[in-house]
C-alpha cells in the first residue's frame, strides 16, 4: 500500500478526557503512557488524575487522537506528513508510538484546526 492508502477514510478518534504532560519523579498508576529514559520520568495522564506531590513540571490541555489503522513497522513517513501537514499551521504536536499505531496529543486549543487538517488527508475524526 501506499502512504496515502493509510490516510483514506482511517477513523481517527479523539478522547474525551483532557491530559496533562507530567514530568515527574515516579510512574503513575493507570496513565496513557510512563515514559522512563535515563534523565526523566514524563507522564501522559488524565488531567483530573493528577498527584500533585510527585510533579516537578507540568503542562496541561493536552488532548489524544489516535489513528485507528495498523501500521506495519516498514511504513515510512506516516507521522512525518501529520507533523508537516499540522506545523505549516504552527500547530506544535507530542507523538507517542504503540507496537499496532500512533498517537498525537495536541492542545485542547488546537483540536478545530487539526481535525480540519486530518480530514483534509483523507481522515474520519470522530469523538471516543
Amino acid at each position: 500500500m501506499e502512504l496515502q492508502d493509510y490516510f483514506n477514510n482511517c477513523k481517527v478518534y479523539i478522547w474525551k478526557e483532557t491530559f496533562a504532560v507530567v514530568k515527574s519523579n515516579k510512574s503513575f498508576h493507570g496513565a496513557f503512557a510512563n515514559i522512563v529514559d535515563h534523565n526523566e520520568i514524563t507522564v501522559i495522564i488524565d488531567q483530573l488524575k493528577i498527584d500533585d506531590l510527585d510533579v516537578i513540571e507540568i503542562e496541561k490541555g493536552w488532548k489524544i487522537l489516535t489513528f485507528g489503522v495498523e501500521l506495519p513497522f516498514e511504513l515510512v513517513g506516516f507521522v512525518a506528513q501529520i507533523a508537516k501537514e499540522l506545523a505549516d499551521k504552527n500547530i506544535s504536536i507530542l507523538v507517542i508510538s504503540s507496537f499496532s499505531t500512533d498517537h498525537i496529543l495536541v492542545k485542547e486549543n488546537d483540536l478545530t484546526i487539526t481535525k480540519r487538517t486530518l480530514e483534509t488527508l483523507g481522515c474520519i475524526v470522530e469523538n471516543k
